[in-house]
């Protein structure tokens, strides 16, 4: 007679063993067990490009034609009603809008309200220091929940995918990151506010493109060494999948 093995339960995991070979209750709580997929690189460069061309790209280029038919105003109008037809288009092909592009054109709408109200150059200033205080309220708002704004621009922007089951280490990460955006955004504020005050618009205008790719740049690279260390305490590996 052959005796069948009988299922038992490991009181650490409170998960059923099978034959004395533990399962856990959660893959991402064991090394190598799950992994993130990125797109291979000239995938991922195509998507991440493709991104921040109809984000950030399509509306700059907008915003010069319109300004050399009918001045600044006309270049606000046409930046605004390219991001928004962008979006359109988006939802009629895919039937989904990129979170970035969702940003850009709440962002840009705000702007092209400011300039428009009356026409001052000192609201038209004004609308880079407050562009950057409505992102932080954006990125703090999502912070704390389930679904932090970082996360989903990482599977839009890099096509970046998540393991199946939930990793306790890539939560916090995405978490910890979208308050750091939002802290970004803050210190932005705050720097582009005094330096309104301070300095004349020409000066103004050149440091608002400094301090923005500053704030890009630094944001980048922190979420980048943020990223690499939680990889190496979680067990978590990057694979690149889908060409």
């Amino acid at each position: 007679m052959r005796l069948r093995p009988r299922a038992r339960h490991d009181r650490r995991t409170n998960t059923q063993v099978a034959g004395g070979s533990p399962v856990p209750a959660d893959p991402a709580a064991f090394p190598g067990t799950s992994d993130l997929v990125l797109p291979r690189p000239a995938r991922l460069a195509l998507t991440a490009g493709w991104n921040l061309a109809e984000s950030l790209g399509l509306p700059v280029v907008a915003y010069f034609a319109g300004e050399q038919v009918g001045g600044q105003g006309a270049g606000m109008v046409a930046a605004t009603a390219t991001i928004w037809l962008t979006a359109a288009f988006r939802k009629a092909l895919t039937r989904s809008v990129p979170g970035l592009l969702i940003i850009s054109a709440l962002v840009l709408t705000l702007q092209t309200a400011l300039v428009l109200a009356t026409g001052s150059v000192l609201l038209f200033l004004l609308q880079f220091p407050v562009a950057n205080l409505a992102l932080c309220i954006l990125f703090a708002a999502t912070a704390p929940t389930g679904r932090p704004l970082v996360a989903r621009l990482a599977a839009e922007v890099v096509a970046l995918r998540q393991p199946s089951h939930a990793h306790p280490g890539l939560d916090r990460f995405f978490r910890g990151v979208t308050w750091l955006w939002a802290g970004i955004f803050a210190a932005s504020t705050i720097g582009l506010a005094v330096l309104l005050v301070l300095e004349p618009t020409a000066v103004f205008l050149l440091l608002t493109t400094v301090v923005t790719v500053a704030g890009v740049v630094a944001g980048t690279f922190l979420s980048v060494v943020w990223f690499i260390r939680m990889l190496r305490r979680s067990g978590l590996r990057v694979q690149f999948g889908h060409a």
